[in-house]
């Protein structure tokens, strides 16, 4: 193994040179992030919509419930 200088950086050890990161990357807020932003916010919005789907259809049956014991 051929050795350098700087005993924190041996040569020869691979992993080759670091992305220049953006500011905004450095801040984890790169645009890997904003994917991750819309694609969470996309389940939200079918779940949201699956549970209101679910709260209409069960309000007849329990209106009707209602009306039996009356």
């Amino acid at each position: 193994m051929t050795d350098s200088k700087n005993i924190n950086n041996p040569v020869g050890q691979g992993g080759g040179h670091r992305k220049k990161l953006s500011r905004a990357e450095r801040q984890n807020n790169g645009p890997h992030r904003n994917l991750d932003r819309q694609g969470a916010a996309d389940r939200k919005a079918e779940l949201v919509r699956k549970m209101r789907e679910k709260a209409q259809a069960a309000e007849p049956t329990e209106a009707a419930a209602d009306a039996d014991q009356s």
